[in-house]
């Protein structure tokens, strides 16, 4: 019975739209959080995907091509941020929530409804950082490692909602990491021992661990960056 029997997959929903909609907002199931992690990588992949093609298909020739060099800069930035925070974090999540609990014999990961919104404060995040193209200035255009003094003295004005969005994701893997942390921990079958469970598990043991170190490192800095700005 296993993995699905407590929140199922719209056993006792609503029919239609609204049904499905409730679905997909309030899951806790594990492999429904899966999904929308996996679902939401994907569709940032594309789109930084296309940024990707516009930067190559600038430089397939020396001189200026299709890109103003203002543009050019933000693609590369916004590229390499939604690449990092957008493609490469949230599929390894999806594959962990899909995979960890099956593994461990848990019936589900440790906390829930803290898995749920762990996830959907991404499409906020990521919401905030792609509405800086419509903001006056352009969207940031330092490159995705913020190189000072580019970002600090003469960053566009929509640099502080990037900084605002990047706050959130990084709230959204510490989340993550404490999820997975304790669901590592505390939710083994039965005998399962540390050194019993698959190198997967462990992989991840040790990335939560690194990410609950790094992230209020990397918010430390972003404050600082917005410090420097005002």
């Amino acid at each position: 019975k296993g993995h699905d029997s407590d929140h199922d997959h719209g056993a006792h929903q609503e029919p239609g739209f609204v049904g499905f909609l409730k679905r997909w907002l309030f899951t806790t199931n594990h492999k429904d959080i899966g999904t929308l992690y996996l679902t939401i990588s994907m569709v940032n992949f594309l789109l930084a995907g296309t940024m990707a093609l516009l930067i190559r298909s600038e430089l397939f020739m020396p001189g200026h091509r299709l890109l103003s060099p203002d543009f050019f800069n933000t693609m590369t930035t916004m590229h390499g941020l939604i690449m990092v925070f957008g493609v490469v974090m949230p599929v390894f999540v999806g594959l962990a929530n899909w995979q960890l609990p099956m593994m461990l014999g848990a019936p589900d990961m440790a906390l829930p409804r803290l898995n749920n919104w762990s996830f959907w404060l991404l499409p906020f995040a990521f919401t905030i950082l792609l509405s800086t193209f419509f903001m006056s200035g352009s969207a940031p255009n330092f490159g995705w490692t913020f190189y000072a003094p580019l970002s600090t003295k003469y960053g566009p004005p929509s640099t502080d909602f990037m900084i605002f969005a990047i706050h959130i994701m990084g709230m959204s893997s510490i989340l993550g990491s404490i999820n997975i942390i304790a669901t590592i921990l505390n939710m083994r079958a039965p005998g399962m021992k540390l050194m019993q469970m698959p190198m997967f598990v462990w992989t991840w043991l040790i990335t939560a661990f690194l990410l609950l170190a790094i992230m209020p490192v990397l918010a430390g800095t972003v404050t600082m960056m917005l410090t420097d700005r005002h």
